[in-house]
């Protein structure tokens, strides 16, 4: 006995794909005649598909001047909207045949600031020992609520536990400790006290939009461990800025606007290049976390994971040494 299937309201609801696709290279060229050589069909067959899309939608897509069409507002809105459709459809059936073809891929998903500060400090070397590997790198801040569909191959984040189906790794506990550019040193040498980095202009990474990313750790929780009051600021002290963004809070570190909190894994290399400077030796150590290394269990005997996997541990091992 087959099984009764309610029916689909959200596909029963969508329009012909084959008109929304006559629509999409008729918008793109401007000309129904160019977007039927471009899809290798009569002209007639796209006239026809577009008033066919138009009598479902219940509005015209098109003004007609002569041989040009241009869209409308309606036009402009459900363009946008089948474009991208169509590029996301067009990159996962890419993707699907590239993995037919034998190739070996692997999806990272990880945070910004993870891939800006580390991974690009790092990659060369993966590339260099696996050029036969091809990455491909979803960043989020929001490992819980990804969009529908995104499966990556490896998470590094600060969940012990992703989602299901992963099995994880623990990697390393944060450090942190106040960073600042050596100019910005050299303009206020006051700042090798904890009271006079207090007093800097701090800039502040705020917990905004970061819950899925780390536990909250501002200047005020960092200078609390070491003693010290921010609230005890004299009112001529520099403002506060306060940014959840860690990519755009070390870049105004880079550019000598104040002094941040460095999380040892993002800036160790930066100040391995001498681009950034530690002010005073204090740091704190989060001994209650860690971050992870989750790995999909239908993905991890692969073997573009198995490297992936065995390179990592393998470079924190050696930062660690």
């Amino acid at each position: 006995m087959s099984k009764h299937v309610d029916p689909d309201a959200l596909l029963l609801k969508m329009p012909s794909l084959r008109a929304v696709k006559a629509f999409v290279a008729a918008a793109k060229y401007e000309s129904f005649t160019r977007a039927a050589e471009a899809l290798c069909v009569s002209q007639a067959a796209i006239s026809r598909q577009i008033r066919e899309l138009e009598s479902y939608l219940g509005a015209q897509l098109f003004s007609r001047v002569g041989r040009a069409v241009t869209l409308t507002s309606a036009g402009e809105l459900f363009f946008d909207a089948a474009q991208l459709s169509f590029v996301n459809i067009a990159q996962a059936a890419e993707r699907i045949r590239n993995n037919q073809a034998a190739k070996r891929m692997l999806t990272l998903c990880c945070s910004p600031a993870f891939s800006a500060l580390w991974l690009a400090h790092h990659l060369p070397d993966f590339f260099t020992q696996h050029p036969d590997i091809e990455l491909n790198l979803i960043t989020t801040q929001s490992f819980l609520t990804m969009e529908p569909g995104v499966q990556p191959d490896v998470f590094i984040t600060k969940l012990p536990k992703v989602r299901d189906g992963y099995r994880s790794t623990a990697l390393f506990h944060d450090v942190i400790y106040p960073v600042c550019s050596p100019a910005y040193l050299e303009r206020n040498p006051q700042i090798a006290t904890l009271e006079g980095v207090r007093e800097a202009a701090l800039l502040n990474l705020s917990p905004y939009g970061r819950s899925q990313v780390a536990e909250h750790v501002d200047w005020g929780v960092w200078l609390a461990f070491q003693g010290v009051d921010i609230d005890e600021r004299p009112a001529s002290s520099p403002q506060i800025f306060n940014a959840n963004d860690y990519n755009l809070i070390i870049s105004m570190v880079l550019t000598h606007q104040g002094v941040a909190l460095g999380w040892n894994h993002l800036v160790a290399a930066l100040l391995e290049q001498g681009l950034l400077v530690r002010p005073i030796k204090e740091q704190v150590v989060l001994r209650n976390s860690r971050h992870y290394l989750s790995v999909r269990e239908e993905a991890e005997d692969t073997e573009a994971v198995r490297h992936f996997q065995q390179w990592l541990l393998g470079r924190l091992a050696h930062r660690n040494a």
